[in-house]
């Protein structure tokens, strides 16, 4: 009797201690990224090697025990995907990144930001359900500005029936809306029956989601016909009308930052559409027009890690990350 309690108690610790200690790295590449800055390389060679000692003693040792390392879910409650479509929304402007383009194609260690979707969606998620015998998604739809389509219509051609585009709209309504009506006319039978009955909708630049954390908010959403991945707020939220006084201090607990994806059922989001539009409502996000219907949105606990490439230095945050979970390189073509 004293042996499980022995072994959960070992794993709890070992799990504190694995996401310390990657807490430590990312501080550690961020401080080394900052440093260089002001001080000549040779000065801050010390501290980069310590990162890079730090980071492959410690991939050794959580690749094996931390399931956000895991390509599976440790639960083994992968759902099948056949009925699920993905939209891959990657028609921002990344305007915030003051880059010379928008932040999805900007490169993340090896690869554009945009390809770790991809690749997770047309590769390592269909592998997964292959390994766990369930069928993988239906589809995925890269929603795209026109101009660089071809670019990547290589990719779109070597995962023919498994890929397609879409074009964005004026906002993000418009291009969930886009992408959902192609989902609909490259899955159905051409009478409204068959197809997808879900349809998961993902940011590009939301690059470091998890299988486990996929399977989850999916599974969730076939129970409560929809569901969004979200961690709960770390920070304290102050409310303020005109941006100098605080008006009131929202109470933390009742708090939660969602993420991507978020699962919707097909039928559900269509009928949201139309009302938004009949009562020029407005949402921002996918799961606030199921919440207009009056229906339930399921709370996913996902990953903090699964962060939104916004700022020049969450790709420093996001690299730490990779590099931590030895990423490969992708090759998509």
């Amino acid at each position: 009797l004293t042996t499980p309690k022995k072994k959960h108690t070992t794993s709890h610790s070992t799990m504190t201690a694995s996401r310390l200690s990657t807490a430590a790295i990312i501080c550690l590449q961020l401080l080394t990224s900052l440093t260089s800055a002001f001080v000549p390389s040779s000065q801050i060679s010390g501290a980069q090697q310590l990162t890079t000692t730090i980071s492959k003693t410690h991939f050794t040792h959580s690749t094996s025990k931390n399931p956000l390392f895991s390509s599976a879910s440790s639960d083994n409650d992968t759902p099948d995907f056949s009925n699920v479509g993905f939209l891959i929304l990657a028609g921002g402007t990344g305007s915030r990144m003051k880059a010379n383009m928008p932040k999805q194609f900007l490169t993340l260690r090896s690869s554009p930001v945009l390809h770790y979707s991809l690749d997770l969606f047309l590769e390592k998620l269909p592998a997964h359900c292959a390994e766990m015998s369930v069928s993988p998604p239906a589809m995925v739809v890269l929603v795209m500005d026109p101009k660089y389509q071809p670019e990547y219509q290589p990719i779109v051609d070597k995962y023919e029936g498994k890929l397609a585009f879409a074009n964005p709209g004026k906002e993000r309504q418009g291009s969930v809306e886009n992408g959902l009506k192609k989902l609909v006319e490259t899955t159905g039978n051409g009478d409204g029956s068959g197809g997808c009955d879900f349809v998961a909708v993902h940011d590009s630049a939301r690059p470091l989601v998890t299988i486990p954390e996929i399977c989850h908010v999916v599974s969730d959403a076939k129970e409560y016909g929809a569901a969004v991945l979200g961690v709960p707020c770390k920070a304290t939220i102050k409310e303020s009308e005109d941006g100098t006084l605080v008006a009131r201090t929202i109470p933390r607990s009742r708090l939660w930052e969602v993420h991507t994806p978020q699962v919707v059922k097909v039928e559900a989001l269509l009928r949201g559409f139309e009302k938004v539009e009949r009562e020029s409502l407005e949402v921002t996000d996918d799961v606030s027009i199921i919440e207009a219907l009056g229906e339930p949105v399921k709370l996913t606990r996902g990953e903090y890690t699964n962060l939104k490439i916004t700022t020049p230095e969450d790709m420093d945050v996001a690299d730490a990350i990779l590099a931590e979970r030895g990423v490969d390189e992708i090759q998509l073509v």
